[in-house]
């Protein structure tokens, strides 16, 4: 009557070493995501490193050719600073000295009024629009403020540009003997199996996720680059830069970049900001419907709702790098998921096919 039976107990065990689990997980939060961050640099560089690798002799190895890798990255880093650093940076710091006013204009709906009145709206409706900027705004800039803050105050570590490189050489070095070992501490011939399936699944899941995520963060910016300057839009560059980086953000990234592109253009007087805004629900669309299904392919398939919540929950755990993580770290429980449900359920398939096994 006091004591809990076998079963019990094991589930009680099992839901404290989860939580004990996840607890350690938040207490550690901020060395994961540095390691996190330089395994999505291995994997992003990893191509390059084989190839470098096949044409080196094999008694450099894997080593020399990640140092290859690394000095070839470095050489590409300062020829695209010195072409396209200082207008970049220019632009940057003209925005950056500028934010503040911006902020208060569009908190207070004066851009907003200012654009409304030249319209020729009637006075009663420019203050109706102008009370509902004002009513939402505010939190939404405050919002926008904070998780740039943290992101930059974050990135602006010197451990964090060191690190990553030093954590992502390690990765790239020693991942095969890591997960060999791994696969020799599992005895289980079934167990084993599973571990390989999730591995393997799972590791083309962020290969693809990665690669993915650059190449439309760098298809925004040269598209935007191109439209912005054909449109004559100020601060080309800049925006298109800002909207290229906030491109790894899903859902939230991308609609920052919009209002900070429309907001841009309306406190810098740009003749056409509804145009503007139309380009960027365009692009939107180009990016969701037809770029990013070509790019990332098959194994990301989440439903919308699932994305929005993950994203929600990441941005109050991690903020933005908790944004950046969510979808791929909701595809790979997707991933573990299955293929457990897959081993639990193959014996049962197996035996019903026998003959005599099933009904």
């Amino acid at each position: 009557m006091f004591f809990l039976d076998a079963r019990a107990a094991r589930v009680t065990w099992t839901v404290l070493v989860f939580a004990a689990g996840l607890g350690l997980v938040y207490l550690l939060r901020k060395p994961l995501l540095l390691f996190v961050f330089s395994l999505f640099f291995a994997y992003l560089i990893f191509p390059l490193v084989r190839m470098v690798e096949r044409g080196l002799p094999r008694r450099g190895g894997r080593p020399l050719a990640i140092g290859v890798v690394y000095v070839l990255l470095l050489l590409a880093l300062v020829g695209v600073g010195l072409s396209v650093g200082p207008r970049l940076t220019e632009e940057v710091r003209l925005l950056t000295e500028k934010a503040p006013q911006m902020a208060q204009q569009l908190s207070s709906g004066q851009i907003i009024t200012n654009v409304l009145q030249k319209r020729g709206w009637e006075a009663g409706r420019v203050q109706q629009v102008e009370g509902a900027v004002r009513a939402h705004a505010g939190q939404i800039i405050g919002y926008v403020q904070a998780a740039l803050a943290a992101a930059l105050a974050w990135l602006a570590g010197a451990w964090v540009i060191v690190l990553v490189p030093v954590f992502a050489f390690f990765i790239l070095k020693d991942a095969e003997p890591a997960a060999a070992g791994i696969d020799g501490l599992i005895e289980e011939p079934r167990h084993r199996e599973l571990w390989r399936d999730i591995a393997e699944d799972v590791h083309l899941l962020l290969a693809r996720y990665v690669r993915a995520l650059i190449l439309l963060s760098l298809i925004t910016l040269v598209a935007w680059s191109a439209v912005f300057f054909l449109a004559g839009v100020p601060y080309p560059v800049g925006l298109a830069a800002i909207g290229g980086v906030l491109e790894f953000l899903p859902i939230v990234g991308p609609l920052t970049a919009g209002v900070i592109v429309v907001s841009v253009a309306l406190f810098s007087g740009y003749a056409h900001p509804w145009l503007l805004v139309a380009f960027v629900l365009v692009w939107r669309g180009i990016q969701d419907y037809v770029s990013s299904p070509l790019v990332m392919g098959r194994g990301i398939e989440i439903h919308p709702a699932v994305v929005i919540f993950g994203v929600i929950a990441g941005g109050e755990i991690g903020g933005p790098a908790g944004m950046f993580l969510s979808v791929p770290v909701i595809a790979a429980l997707r991933i573990v998921w299955r293929r457990v449900r897959d081993a639990r359920s193959g014996p049962a398939r197996n035996l019903a096919a026998q003959p005599g096994g099933g009904p």
